[in-house]
């Protein structure tokens, strides 16, 4: 998450001379990439709050693991806002002349939490949210199901990173591609607290709930669709190997 808010950060207070979105897109990629690597192995990289959500739905983790994992994300996300903060304090000081706002010609709202392109209703952004969580839910099933032609295990944290880019490159003008509530909430609050005040949860039509539900409903839905499509018309590759042995048997 610093990755990728302190990415935001120089952009926005270089005005565009320290960066573009494509540095943007990257810099969330390197830190989902990173992200997966160093916790991988201990929870699995529960880093998405609607991937948790919906493993929980699924019956993958149990009640606790998803309040813990939960927390967790909101504690990180939160922490990193707040370090972005530090380091830029004098940068969007200076930028804003003190007046931190969500709109205007000098906003910096948008360093941490995401809002939607004015010309986007908040049914076309809750509709982009849900799409881009759908993709992200596809990419992440294709790259890990060892029942379809998944990746290394040490290559898959690098190609779900480079999944983040893709969708931000294609999906992201319209709402900024949140695509994870535990990416928007926490450093929403923390604005809040920071002295930009409730116009973060207010302004845009209170657009501040689409990037919680849109993403919990988009992660369900690309699961359903993996499963139907994918995942039903696969089968373990030993149970593949086994039934061509049974059928050369009752061949010959």
């Amino acid at each position: 998450q610093i990755f990728g808010l302190s990415s935001v950060a120089q952009v926005v207070l270089g005005k565009g001379n320290s960066g573009q979105y494509l540095s943007i897109n990257l810099a969330f990629g390197i830190g989902v990439t990173l992200g997966i690597y160093a916790a991988g192995g201990v929870t699995g990289a529960h880093m998405n709050a609607a991937i948790t959500v919906t493993q929980y739905v699924l019956g993958n983790i149990s009640g606790t693991s998803l309040v813990a994992y939960i927390i967790g994300q909101f504690l990180g996300s939160f922490t990193a806002a707040a370090t972005v903060f530090a380091v830029y304090y004098d940068a969007i000081y200076d930028y804003t002349n003190g007046s931190f706002t969500v709109s205007g010609p000098t906003a910096t709202a948008m360093i941490f939490a995401t809002y939607p392109a004015p010309n986007v209703t908040l049914q076309g952004a809750f509709f982009t949210e849900f799409i881009a969580t759908i993709m992200l839910t596809l990419g992440v099933l294709v790259i890990h199901d060892e029942k379809n032609n998944a990746a290394t295990k040490g290559a898959q944290p690098l190609l779900t990173g480079m999944l983040v880019v893709g969708i931000g490159l294609g999906m992201g003008l319209n709402t900024g591609y949140a695509i994870n509530p535990s990416r928007d909430l926490p450093p929403r609050i923390f604005t809040a607290i920071a002295g930009w005040g409730m116009d973060v949860f207010t302004t845009e039509h209170a657009w501040w709930w689409i990037p919680i539900t849109a993403p919990i409903l988009g992660c369900l839905a690309g699961v359903l669709i993996y499963k139907l499509f994918i995942g039903i018309h696969n089968y373990p590759a030993h149970e593949t190997e086994y039934e061509k042995e049974q059928e050369g048997i009752e061949a010959s």
